[in-house]
């Protein structure tokens, strides 16, 4: 019922990484960092001077770093020690007993120790959400963008993310500021996450995007759209760029609803004002780029 012991393997890199159903993108202005279940107790499984758990910490500390000095808030979740029965519940029936309260079990590894600021939950489930107070926390300061990093890839974080989802919260989950059981549970998670509830990438991906955010680089992100309108909207659909015509009607190749105000929001992001009228009106390519070339010239 404990946990295994986990040999080493190779963090995934970005060639690795599924395609994404979505478009989002990642906001300092609307983003929470979680840093999940960083304990002792849960990394002393690995071999932790190899891979994934030396790219999984030098990763999580280039994370917190960065969004710190974007002004994003930094929140942990640790499991307590010496769980109540009543507390721990099924959680016994799969795991055991858990964590000892013991300080070489129960505290965050040294190299991320949390700062003052920075926020500590108490972990009682799977999903950071249940029994905690991060929904509210992400409420209170209207933030609606979640940055998962952590362990376990295919427990915690995904559940995590998948909460995120039902909740209207964005997650990112950072593929390679994550580690699991092996590499197979570790490409199940973000493969379930990038098709069923959050976007994945990669640590390095996440910061450019959110720094070109706030870089005021909209002009070259509009040409950029142009540029890869096509790119997208196969991305979208899930099609080659040769099932796909200039004067197609993209609802009819399945464009629907959610995939247009997810194309919404990455054009917005991108500095470009075209709202969902603006592309179900005439969904082909050929008026979309005509929409985006009018759009540019006022950016």
């Amino acid at each position: 019922m404990a946990i295994p012991t986990i040999s080493p393997y190779s963090m995934p890199i970005e060639a690795d990484l599924p395609q994404n159903r979505v478009l989002w993108q990642a906001d300092p202005k609307r983003s929470v960092l979680l840093i999940h279940d960083m304990q002792q107790y849960f990394l002393n499984a690995y071999q932790l001077d190899a891979s994934p758990i030396t790219e999984l910490i030098k990763n999580i500390q280039i994370l917190k770093n960065e969004c710190k000095k974007l002004g994003i808030p930094v929140v942990y979740t640790a499991q307590p020690g010496d769980q109540d029965p009543r507390d721990r519940a099924l959680l016994t029936d799969f795991w055991g007993t858990g964590l000892e309260d013991k300080l070489e079990q129960t505290k965050v590894v040294d190299e991320l120790s949390p700062d003052k600021e920075d926020t500590v939950l108490t972990k009682w489930r799977y999903s950071a959400f249940k029994r905690s107070e991060l929904l509210n926390i992400m409420r209170n300061q209207g933030r609606d963008q979640l940055i998962i990093c952590g362990v376990y890839a295919h427990i915690g974080c995904l559940l995590t993310a998948s909460d995120a989802f039902m909740q209207d919260i964005q997650s990112f989950f950072v593929a390679d500021a994550v580690a699991d059981f092996s590499l197979e549970d570790h490409q199940m998670a973000i493969k379930y996450a990038s098709s069923r509830c959050a976007v994945t990438i990669t640590t390095q991906n996440l910061l450019s995007s959110m720094k070109q955010e706030i870089s005021g680089t909209s002009k070259d992100n509009a040409e950029l759209m142009e540029e890869k309108l096509l790119e997208t909207v196969c991305n979208l659909l899930e099609l080659s760029p040769s099932e796909i015509d200039e004067e197609d009607n993209l609802i009819e190749k399945g464009l629907d609803s959610i995939r247009i105000m997810s194309l919404v929001e990455t054009l917005r992001k991108n500095g470009l004002d075209i709202s969902f009228v603006d592309l179900a009106d005439q969904p082909t390519l050929s008026y979309w780029k005509k929409i985006i070339a009018r759009e540019k010239q006022t950016v």
